[in-house]
């Protein structure tokens, strides 16, 4: 077990196992303690089909060596996520509309979708793994009926043209925007676990900051040629951005 990513099947494949209580990992001395009342060897059969090299080291109990997920830590990262992206739904929606800018338009509604995504992570704290998964998918799907109804949009724009948005609005609301993402993703980075619901809740801020810079490369973009051609372009990659961010959380669920 040598990065992240075998972390995570680590903790996913053990989150099928009835009885186990808390899961710490060490990537730099590959160990994993688990706290349980369940057959170790159902633990051990557990880890070997994930053929990363197995082998019990201790079956004594060591105070304080386990750390498990913490749920009011977790309910709390994703309520100030959900406090922070609720807002900025509304302020780059409106901001979108009087800019006339497709591409705060897409990432007010990227974030109405992530305020879905941190609501039902919400609830899928302390559920079962079936659950968790099951509302992972959900808010995947979410994520692709945006990113469909919004390039479906662009395509309008581009066959029945678009005015020119304002680009001082869209630079000012994207830069608040990223501010407020960065420090979500801090917040989360706190609570991080292989659980599908908290990863998805990671996708989808770490996408947000790329849609944010993206929309500030569309103004700048705008504000050099005078046409709304980079904005509308920036439209269209933030939807695909979101399809893809969609794509990787229903393969997580599975």
């Amino acid at each position: 077990m040598d990065c992240a990513a075998e972390e995570q099947l680590v903790r996913m494949r053990l989150d099928t196992v009835d009885g186990v209580d808390t899961v710490a990992v060490s990537l730099a001395e590959h160990t994993v303690t688990v706290g349980h009342d369940t057959d170790p060897e159902a633990i051990e059969e557990a880890l070997r089909s994930l053929r990363l090299g197995t082998s019990r080291l201790d079956d004594g109990t060591t105070a304080g060596a386990t750390t498990g997920t913490d749920h009011r830590s977790e309910r709390r990262a994703l309520l100030i996520a959900l406090g922070i992206n609720a807002p900025f739904l509304v302020v780059e929606l409106t901001a979108g509309l009087i800019a006339k800018s497709m591409g705060l338009l897409a990432d007010s509604l990227d974030m109405g979708a992530d305020a879905a995504v941190y609501a039902l992570s919400l609830a899928a704290v302390g559920r079962p793994v079936r659950r968790k998964k099951r509302l992972a998918a959900t808010s995947g799907y979410v994520q692709l009926g945006v990113a469909a109804a919004g390039l479906a949009e662009v395509v309008r724009r581009f066959v029945t043209g678009s005015s020119v948005p304002d680009v001082t609005t869209m630079v000012v609301v994207s830069l608040l925007a990223f501010v407020g993402n960065a420090a979500t993703l801090l917040i989360l980075q706190r609570v991080r676990t292989g659980d599908a619901h908290i990863q998805a809740s990671w996708i989808f801020t770490a996408n947000d900051i790329k849609v944010n810079a993206l929309v500030i490369v569309a103004a700048i973009g705008v504000a050099v040629t005078g046409r709304p051609a980079p904005d509308l372009i920036a439209g269209a990659l933030i939807f695909l951005v979101v399809a893809n961010g969609s794509r990787r959380i229903l393969q997580l669920s599975r």
